[in-house]
């Protein structure tokens, strides 16, 4: 990762802190780029030491598209460009479909898929004239099993595993590979939504066929995988990682 500059929206939370100190370990610039201050304190404490590689921090609100679109061209004239872009970002509330206005879904469609089209947008450029980029698109189990009262967040992963694929063919041309992460249920913060915290963990090791939970070291090294010069052959793939509870 020496020498490759990375985009990571969304760094500085239960699994991307673990990822972006992975990054940074073997020798990548990460600018990560999240919401909660408090978080992006924790996660700059935690780098401090974890070098090679640095930790460039900004702050963003990626439901602010012309916004973020903006924060990233200041970026990218700091730093030359992104090698590598991690969309990452999400937000996840949970209520019954039709409790949920068009304007609740737009809102949902807007942070978790149009702030990534936005940022390979800015990054495209750089990458044509590198002819080397990395995309990669955190996706999610619930498209594969389908999750009550997520509708729309469910509705946002499915599209990026379909932009991940339109985007692998129209960019593998120029060097660009493209891929999706299909994490599943990881004891994060999101899991909060769930009302008996200890009936979900007990169901999600009754599906599995890991009989553990997964930990944030099983998404950074799949991101890193993937991240690699040595995945250059792979593009427009969805990677599950959940224990074997979904076998796509």
């Amino acid at each position: 990762m020496k020498g490759r500059t990375i985009l990571y929206t969304g760094a500085a939370g239960g699994l991307g802190l673990e990822t972006t100190l992975l990054l940074i370990a073997r020798g990548a610039t990460v600018i990560a780029v999240d919401n909660d201050p408090v978080k992006m304190e924790r996660l700059t404490e935690a780098a401090v030491g974890k070098g090679p590689g640095r930790l460039v921090v900004s702050t963003a609100d990626l439901s602010d598209l012309t916004g973020f679109r903006a924060t990233l061209d200041a970026l990218i004239a700091a730093h030359g460009g992104f090698d590598i872009v991690i969309n990452n970002a999400a937000i996840y509330p949970s209520k019954p479909f039709e409790d949920f206005s068009v304007e609740e879904h737009q809102l949902v469609q807007r942070i978790n898929v149009d702030a990534g089209i936005v940022a390979v947008q800015a990054a495209l450029p750089g990458m044509r004239a590198k002819e080397f980029g990395r995309i990669i698109n955190i996706s999610s189990i619930t498209i594969s099993g389908g999750w009550a009262n997520l509708s729309p967040y469910v509705a946002s992963k499915g599209a990026l595993v379909g932009l991940t694929r339109a985007w692998a063919r129209e960019f593998g041309p120029d060097g660009i590979t493209v891929n999706a992460i299909a994490p599943g249920a990881f004891p994060t913060d999101a899991e909060k939504i769930h009302p008996d915290p200890e009936g979900y963990n007990q169901m999600v090791l009754d599906a599995q066929s890991v009989k553990r939970r997964g930990v944030a070291a099983d998404i950074a090294h799949a991101i890193a995988f993937f991240a690699a010069d040595e995945a250059g052959f792979i593009t427009g793939q969805t990677l599950h990682v959940n224990g074997g509870w979904v076998m796509a």
